[in-house]
């Protein structure tokens, strides 16, 4: 994740935002400390797109018969 001082900040404020790609971080430090960050937004009118519930339904072709197993592992600790 990329940093600048604050200084840098406030002298590039404007062309930093500009730079930001959606969804991308800038880290803004102070003696080595985060201070702020800085996120990107998608440009207005973009819309985000969320997942549907249950989009990924029948995807699964195979499931073992054994898949709910307890592992061997974990045998002593079922007891």
């Amino acid at each position: 994740m990329p940093t600048v001082t604050i200084a840098e900040a406030q002298a590039r404020l404007v062309e930093l935002i500009h730079e930001l790609r959606p969804g991308e971080e800038l880290v803004i430090v102070e003696n080595d400390q985060p201070v702020a960050r800085l996120i990107g937004e998608p440009a207005p009118g973009v819309e985000k797109k969320t997942p549907r519930l249950g989009s990924m339904r029948g995807s699964v072709v195979y499931m073992s018969p054994d898949f709910d197993r307890p592992l061997e592992d974990f045998k002593e600790y079922m007891e």
